[in-house]
């Protein structure tokens, strides 16, 4: 029986840059970053990280090119650039705390902290142009 999700793929322009922005800005740590098959044969890189104290939630960091032809490799890429994916939701126990924190790392923010019905949301971009909900649930 399935009882949780442990990795969610993060499609990234770059995945250098993509490692140093979600360590250095977000605080997320490295859990495996491996190149698996020669590189000479086109090997991918197999690139996670998450939370501090969350060792079963992984985001994979990926190139667009693993598992996927040339063409829509080049599609997923052009989608990421403009933004056009939104890749979930980021939870927080004090979202006006944490957006002080991140924007102080250097963080963009699309959307300052707001009440929402659910709780407070702000949202930000990732070096890609990957766009996550930053969220403080409202005590259920």
């Amino acid at each position: 029986m399935i009882d949780r999700m442990s990795h969610t793929t993060i499609w990234v322009l770059d995945q250098d840059s993509a490692r140093t922005f979600y360590t250095g800005k977000l605080g997320f740590e490295v859990r495996t970053d491996v190149v698996m098959g020669p590189e000479s044969e086109g090997g991918i890189r197999w690139l996670t990280v998450g939370p501090p104290g969350r060792p079963d939630q992984e985001l994979i960091l990926a190139d667009p090119a693993m598992g996927h032809d040339p063409s829509t490799a080049g599609q997923i890429r052009e989608l990421v650039a403009k933004g056009a994916l939104g890749t979930g939701v980021m939870a927080t126990d004090d979202c006006h705390a944490t957006h002080a924190e991140l924007a102080g790392r250097g963080v963009e923010f699309l959307q300052p902290p707001a009440e929402r019905p659910y709780g407070i949301e702000a949202v930000f971009v990732d070096d890609s142009g990957n766009w996550f909900s930053l969220c403080q649930r409202h005590p259920a």
